[in-house]
């Protein structure tokens, strides 16, 4: 295994969406396409990587030449596909599951004793080199290989070491967060329309609008209430809105939303 991920070969079993995010972040981050591997039965998805200098294969068997093999998987596809991989892998592999759910003690005892698994939660923001990432560690892992995962996906995004016990609770709220944050987009920009602006305009407004406030909790490191009062003037227009989203529960919607995801984690891990 080499020293750092920089100089790593990783594997990627599954380009769909979260794998050929993946893929194609770490491309976008100067990665070299001669230290990865995509492995995927669907030629479709792999030939737009193989144009762009990407190993290619439909067989496990590729796994082999890789320092980190990713799984990037649904949890359902597990019991048929972990078991053939054990037969591929080689001590010193790190095998990095992105399953939902599915907790390392059970990924491991599909795989050889003493592989080093470790379990993360992404987001396919990765593509944009914008993820945020939590990472825990299997059994078997060690904190060199902690070390090597977070200095990967820290090429796409950020990550946070977290117990194994809390990584439903990630899961519920930033894995399935982008989705949550669309709908707000998506609403948002309806809400222009239905004042008058096109909607292009709109969407603009509302996706920027956005981003623009995440970067300033991130960079400003102040608490987004604090941030919040800064822009409510009193009898203006947004405490006006404000007590409509109240009234409407949105607070609480979106604390509902993750505990359901939460919930729905630990079901897949059981399942």
């Amino acid at each position: 295994m080499t020293a750092n991920a920089s100089q790593s070969v990783v594997a990627v079993v599954g380009a769909g969406n979260m794998g050929g995010c993946l893929l194609t972040g770490l491309l976008a981050a100067g990665m070299p396409a001669s230290q990865l591997i995509a492995i995927d039965l669907r030629e479709e998805l792999l030939a737009p990587l193989a144009q762009q200098g990407v190993a290619t294969s439909a067989h496990l068997a590729a796994a082999a030449k890789a320092d980190i093999v990713v799984i990037a998987l649904k949890p359902q596809a597990a019991p048929g596909v972990l078991p053939l991989l054990a037969g591929q892998l080689h001590a010193g592999q790190i095998v990095v599951s992105v399953m939902a759910g599915l907790m390392t003690a059970r990924i491991e005892t599909h795989l050889p004793v003493g592989q080093a698994v470790v379990r993360v939660m992404p987001q396919t923001l990765v593509q944009l080199g914008a993820g945020a990432t939590a990472v825990c560690a299997g059994a078997s892992a060690d904190a060199a290989a902690i070390n090597m995962v977070r200095e990967l996906f820290d090429r796409v995004g950020t990550t946070v070491a977290v117990s194994e016990s809390q990584m439903d609770a990630v899961t519920g709220l930033s894995g399935s967060g982008p989705a949550y944050i669309y709908l707000v987009i998506e609403a948002l920009a309806d809400g222009g329309v239905r004042a008058g602006l096109p909607r292009d305009v709109a969407l603009q407004l509302a996706a920027q609008t956005v981003a623009g406030a995440g970067r300033m909790v991130l960079e400003t490191r102040t608490h987004p209430a604090v941030l919040k009062d800064q822009v409510t003037s009193p009898a203006g227009t947004t405490i006006a809105g404000l007590t409509q989203l109240e009234e409407g529960g949105v607070r609480h919607a979106f604390i509902a939303a993750v505990d359901a995801a939460t919930r729905r984690s630990r079901e897949l891990g059981n399942a």
